[in-house]
């Protein structure tokens, strides 16, 4: 027996529950982990609260990263005792994930926890932190350097943005901070923001030209937040997009593409292939500050995680938070 978050669903609607759960419950997978520390993200506020239907098939354990030890394996890649990590790959919406001591999952989807993070630390970064990394990745691969000019991120205060300003400071960019939260602006500077950007201007229907103003930017908004950013993209710059916070939808002309050579590149965590995803953790090692990490982390026990979903929704939480499951 384990513990773990189960949500159900049936006529009267979904409820949610931290559960005893069964080893034959588990799904289909080789290699068998107990769960170290997880996290809880946007996505699995959303699952838990049912605010949006991302949980694909039900009973499900949310949960969409975890950091563990290997229990039983069935893969020549991963042996008993490995510490490992996962980020993705439809975990708590399609197959059972990380708030649970126990998670069985396919070898493929697992990383080898990269030296010199902790578990707790890797569930610091956890999916946010990775996806912050592929799009400074993706920066990069369209020639971006520090002294190209500033970059701008968007939801800067949350999980993937303020990783985000985190690294592209230690990398030597001159970092603007985008967010609706005015009392942020001293944890932002923290993490090396040069400016703070207020969120509501962009949120309302911009120009399809603005004054050209950043060099590149990572955006988690979507919507008319992105749509405004990508006027502002000085001639040749990128923009990163990597989330919906705002919505799905991208009022905007083609004007910053054709006449400025503006590029969007889209960066998805959640399929990328291990070669990305190993690249991006090493390069995470690298380039954040872990003393950094600890000012973006705060613990929530898995007993109070669904009590805390709907303040992350509320835009009620900063930075990352770490689920501890197993002792």
């Amino acid at each position: 027996m384990f513990k773990g978050i189960l949500i159900e669903k049936d006529d009267s609607g979904q409820t949610v529950a931290l559960k005893e759960l069964d080893d034959s419950m588990l799904p289909a997978g080789d290699v068998t982990v107990r769960v170290g520390c997880s996290t809880l993200n946007y996505k699995d506020a959303l699952a838990i609260t049912g605010a949006s239907p991302v949980v694909r098939s039900f009973p499900m354990v949310p949960g969409i990263d975890f950091a563990g030890t290997v229990e039983a394996s069935d893969s020549a890649e991963f042996k008993v005792g490995d510490a490992v990590v996962l980020n993705g790959w439809g975990v708590g919406e399609k197959h059972w994930g990380g708030l649970a001591e126990v998670a069985r999952v396919s070898s493929d989807w697992l990383v080898p926890l990269q030296a010199p993070f902790t578990m707790r630390q890797a569930m610091g970064i956890g999916t946010a932190g990775y996806t912050a990394m592929l799009c400074v990745l993706a920066l990069e691969k369209h020639g971006l350097r520090p002294g190209d000019g500033p970059v701008l991120v968007t939801g800067a205060a949350g999980g993937v943005g303020s990783v985000a300003v985190a690294v592209l400071a230690q990398l030597g960019y001159e970092v603007a901070a985008m967010t609706g939260r005015a009392e942020e602006a001293d944890f932002l500077t923290s993490l090396g923001a040069g400016e703070i950007i207020e969120r509501a201007p962009y949120s309302e229907k911009g120009r399809p030209l603005s004054k050209e103003r950043w060099a590149a930017a990572i955006d988690v908004a979507g919507s008319q937040v992105l749509a405004n950013v990508c006027s502002e993209i000085r001639y040749g710059g990128v923009v990163a997009a990597c989330g919906l916070a705002a919505g799905m939808d991208f009022p905007a002309t083609v004007a910053p593409f054709i006449l400025r050579g503006v590029t969007l590149a889209g960066v998805d965590s959640v399929m990328a292939p291990k070669a990305r995803r190993l690249e991006a953790w090493r390069r995470l090692a690298q380039d954040l500050d872990i003393a950094r990490l600890e000012a973006l982390t705060h613990e929530v026990a898995l007993d109070d995680v669904i009590r805390v979903a709907p303040d992350f929704l509320a835009g009620k939480v900063r930075g990352r938070i770490i689920v501890p499951v197993s002792g």
